[in-house]
């Protein structure tokens, strides 16, 4: 039996059980051919009657799908989506990403330019990534017709690889191994696998890779893939976090360790020396079992088990001038801020940081849009943002913010019905709010589906969702 619109109002292609097709302006013909089967009157019985249109539903066992957004400077290829036409150098509305979202993605990574997707299957490819490849921060990539972009270097390698590709990781065990986790810093990039340890590839000039620094060694068109096996800590690695020119690892005892450039302290080891071989932190962390770190550029953050937040790096833009007058901070050292509640994440972007506490509240402090209107560029200490603008209201009065993250200067926030916001600088678009203007308070997002996470940039957007069906 063929399926019959309910009352012939929609502009879709009908099919009535004549068999025939129609389109909206043969709205009366469909009617008319349609006005014996169909369901006018709300007393009738379908299941009582015969003749009558079938509709199906989607049941329980309906598998909801994984899809990817992005949003911002296309130009550089970030976004994978092989643009050709120079009037589309930016993208201010997600678009989704059909080339890689089939691929079951849990992880990504948003570099200086470039993009790195990873998924935690068994297959054989399980690390994907397009954009800027000048120091071989995409692994190496030989002449593909339409995929890579500008001259080759003498090895053959392309500099900038405009559509998502494959890039093959020496795994031990292809079949066991899992990705849990991309990084992405201003050219190399860390991946954090179950039971293989960490693997770096692209530049390591300040060590950021984890390895021993070799002076004057060339990165474009490199090969070499570095492994840190998990052993090289006191306990397995389970979060990793990319600086511009450093790294930070934390491990499931609640160690944290950090190796790269440490010019302004970032990496937290009590010096403003380089180092390649991932060391831990001590200062204010030492004895402290930490839950998440984040980094960005060149400021770092940690938040403990009981709720304290702890800083170092940067804070030539008030990042940690609640504590402190420095303007380099080598040391962690706890943030006593008052009135903020148990805080359960945290997020630093280049001159701008946010925490999340346990009630859903956000709070801004640094330099720059911080999200409480245009008078505000600066603060020392915590603001917080009103729950209003993330959507609580008399009729949604559970509504609370779940994630919050932060790229070079602008913030994202998902809240626990699945809804995005965003606001701060918007280069290229990489708000997502349709305009390529700055957004000084909390903006909602128009995304398809149930947003999962987002992953943020310098000036491009990566957003996971489900369908809603």
């Amino acid at each position: 039996m063929a399926i019959v619109c309910k009352n012939c109002f929609c502009r879709k292609v009908l099919t009535c059980q004549t068999g025939k097709k129609s389109n909206f302006w043969r709205f009366s013909e469909v009617l008319r051919r349609c006005s014996s089967t169909l369901p006018f009157s709300s007393d009738r019985d379908p299941a009582q009657s015969e003749g009558l249109p079938i509709h199906k539903y989607i049941d329980k066992t309906h598998k909801r799908v994984n899809m990817l957004f992005a949003c911002g400077l296309t130009a550089t290829g970030a976004l994978g989506l092989r643009e050709k036409s120079s009037r589309t150098q930016s993208r201010r509305y997600p678009i989704r990403l059909t080339n890689i979202g089939k691929l079951k993605i849990t992880s990504v990574g948003c570099g200086y330019g470039y993009t790195v997707f990873a998924s935690n299957n068994r297959d054989l490819i399980k690390v994907w990534g397009s954009g800027i490849n000048t120091q071989s921060q995409l692994g190496f990539h030989s002449s593909q017709k339409g995929v890579t972009k500008g001259r080759p270097a003498e090895s053959g390698h392309f500099d900038y690889v405009m559509e998502t590709t494959a890039i093959p990781i020496p795994f031990d065990s292809f079949s066991k191994t899992k990705v849990t986790q991309v990084s992405c810093g201003r050219a190399h990039t860390l991946l954090l696998t179950d039971n293989e340890g960490i693997f770096s590839f692209g530049c390591n000039s300040f060590g950021q890779c984890g390895r021993e620094i070799i002076e004057g060694e060339i990165y474009q068109g490199s090969r070499k893939i570095h492994c840190i096996p998990h052993n090289h800590f006191l306990s397995p690695v389970t979060q990793i976090s990319c600086g511009m020119d450093h790294s930070l690892f934390l491990t499931k005892s609640g160690e944290v360790y950090g190796c790269g450039w440490g010019a302004d302290g970032q990496t937290g080891l009590g010096s403003y020396e380089k180092t390649g071989i991932p060391k831990l932190l001590k200062g204010d962390l030492e004895g402290v079992k930490v839950q998440q770190i984040s980094t960005f550029a060149d400021m770092s953050m940690a938040v403990c088990e009981d709720g304290h937040l702890y800083g170092w790096g940067n804070s030539e833009y008030y990042q940690l001038a609640s504590v402190t007058d420095d303007t380099q901070v080598c040391t962690p050292i706890r943030l006593p801020f008052k009135n903020i509640g148990k805080i359960v994440s945290a997020a630093a972007g280049g001159s701008i940081c946010c925490a999340l506490n346990e009630e859903g509240e956000v709070f801004v402090w640094g330099y720059g849009i911080l999200g409480k209107g245009p008078d505000l560029k600066d603060s020392r200490h915590p603001e917080k943002i009103p729950q209003t603008l993330f959507g609580e209201s008399t009729f949604s009065p559970s509504v609370k913010v779940t994630k919050i993250k932060c790229g070079m200067n602008h913030f994202a926030a998902v809240t626990n019905n699945g809804e995005l916001f965003t606001w701060g600088k918007n280069k290229s678009g990489c708000l997502g709010i349709g305009e390529y203007r700055d957004q000084y308070f909390p903006w909602k997002v128009l995304v398809p589906g149930e947003v999962v996470d987002v992953f943020c940039g310098v000036d491009h957007t990566v957003i996971l969702s489900k369908s809603m069906l």
